[in-house]
């Protein structure tokens, strides 16, 4: 650990071994907890930074909910998502407030006790000792902030990110469960993605094509309805993204290369279009006209 006054940094959690036949993370749900949220005072972020990540790693996020501060909602969503996806990220409910009951819930959900977890609380201190006077806090504001080291037993405590004491908390090898602010949120979930999530090899990833039209999204949604029924059972996407005033782009996603070939340029055809850019997903190169 740094000795000077700056930033302290800490050792990363060591990256678990995993054997060749241990399961990868294909499907993900994101549960984003927080009255704030729903009530408005609060505009979410976390899932939409999650959802491009999670694309872009070819990792298929399944369903975003957003529950208020309720020990019974985030029971139910928790439970349900953990016995449905192979990975679920939660956002929100981990800060020293009354109202923040995240950890307390998922531990009753998973019916294991809370408890401190001691090396969070010594990151804690040495990333606040030097910004804030901690030795005058009162046993109440001490409790309020030790709150936030109080997991639930038996949790994965991961430290994903040098500079930051905040870890990522596993609970039943699947749900992760990570701050609301923004920026915590991001960096922590980059710091997951790199090393601690199983993901599918490189191999597995499937391919886009992406082709531009100037045509308006009305114009082409039968030739689009069409073409998605014809290509449902070859396990291929089509997508359209409206550009302001600037037409169309589609996507078409799937696992054989020269098929997505063929059917862009039937796209291409069809509606009048360009070829934009073509790769593996999350590495699609810009085609050069």
């Amino acid at each position: 650990m740094s000795s000077s006054h700056d930033t302290p940094t800490f050792p990363l959690t060591p990256v678990p071994e995993r054997g060749d036949a241990a399961p990868v993370v294909r499907q993900a749900g994101c549960l984003i907890i927080g009255d704030e949220v729903l009530n408005g005072k609060t505009r979410d972020s976390n899932s939409n930074f999650l959802a491009k990540m999670l694309f872009d790693l070819g990792v298929e996020l399944k369903r975003i909910e957003v529950i208020a501060d309720d020990e019974d909602e985030i029971i139910e969503a928790v439970t349900r998502m953990h016995k449905n996806y192979d990975l679920v990220v939660t956002s929100g409910g981990i800060g020293p407030t009354h109202d923040d009951i995240t950890y307390a819930s998922i531990a009753k959900a998973f019916n294991t006790p809370l408890e401190y977890h001691e090396e969070t609380k010594r990151r804690m201190y040495e990333m606040g000792k030097h910004r804030y006077n901690l030795e005058q806090q009162t046993e109440e504001q001490t409790k309020a902030r030790l709150r936030m080291a109080l997991f639930p037993r038996d949790a994965e405590v991961l430290f994903v990110q040098e500079d930051l004491w905040v870890p990522v908390v596993r609970v039943g090898g699947k749900v992760c469960i990570l701050p609301g602010v923004p920026r915590l949120f991001e960096r922590l979930v980059e710091g997951l993605a790199a090393r601690y999530i199983p993901l599918p090899p490189s191999s597995e990833k499937p391919y886009r094509v992406l082709v531009h039209t100037k045509m308006p999204e009305s114009s082409i949604a039968p030739f689009l309805t069409t073409l998605q029924e014809k290509v449902r059972k070859e396990m291929i996407r089509v997508g359209s993204y409206p550009k302001l005033m600037a037409g169309v782009d589609v996507s078409l996603i799937g696992k054989d290369e020269a098929r997505l070939k063929e059917l862009a340029e039937e796209v291409i055809k069809e509606l009048q279009g360009e070829l934009l850019a073509q790769g593996k997903l999350g590495q699609e190169e810009p085609v050069k006209q």
